[in-house]
């Protein structure tokens, strides 16, 4: 992977295989939380799979926490993702909308996204979030997904990768040059991998909540029951 990325075949990512990359998204293994039958049962917090120490889990990466929410919120939600994910574009597009609103806009709770590419074009989709001015980070996140069968389910990724990019400001020459950045390159890598070997992360998306930890993707109503009994 680290060939992937240089200033002589930059480009190269057009010609990954649609195939390949629906390989590496299936790598997600969670399947959609359902939903009680009637609609009105109330939803019990599932069992986290286990408890990481919060200090060890919050304790500075080589990639900055770029944090959603208030700082001082009483719960943290940390979120292991690939760009590629299917089941994290769905949790992007679906649930977070109502989790930021009922929990992270009123300071109860506050997220924070750190990177778990599966293949080279959500390791881009990743430099290039992380490229763009911290303050649109998580709205070009949720352009990324909301827009991801556009650009990571497609023959050729460059131009609508590009098209994104520009609504967040990037010119031509910014958006080779993120993606040509050996660091950036290298950092995202790492953060991956201290997902996985400190943490024990090898699904996305995988949730820690104040520790907590949540492999898959989590419904509306789990999700609140998870936040409310810390609350």
């Amino acid at each position: 992977m680290t060939e992937f990325f240089t200033r002589r075949n930059v480009l190269a990512l057009a010609a990954a295989s649609t195939a390949a990359i629906a390989l590496a998204s299936g790598q997600a293994w969670a399947q959609e939380a359902a939903k009680p039958a009637d609609g009105t049962a109330p939803v019990k917090a599932p069992e986290p799979a286990g408890k990481i120490d919060e200090a060890k889990l919050m304790a500075p990466g080589i990639l900055k926490d770029i944090v959603m929410g208030k700082a001082e919120a009483p719960v943290t939600i940390v979120e292991y993702a690939s760009m590629t994910c299917p089941h994290c574009a769905h949790f992007a597009t679906t649930t977070l909308p109502t989790i930021k609103e009922k929990y992270i806009d009123t300071g109860k709770a506050k997220l924070i996204l750190r990177e778990f590419p599966f293949d080279p074009r959500a390791t881009a989709a990743f430099m290039l979030a992380r490229c763009a001015p911290e303050d649109r980070y998580y709205p070009m996140v949720e352009v990324l997904f909301a827009q991801q069968q556009q650009w990571a389910g497609v023959a050729n990724s460059v131009e609508p990768l590009l098209q994104i990019s520009k609504l967040a400001g990037f010119t031509q020459e910014s958006f080779n040059a993120c993606l040509t950045n050996q660091k950036l390159l290298d950092d995202v890598n790492a953060a991956r991998d201290r997902g996985a070997n400190e943490f024990g992360v090898n699904a996305t998306p995988t949730f820690f909540i104040n520790g907590s930890k949540y492999s898959g993707a989590l419904s509306v109503d789990e999700m609140s029951a998870i936040i409310d009994g810390l609350l």
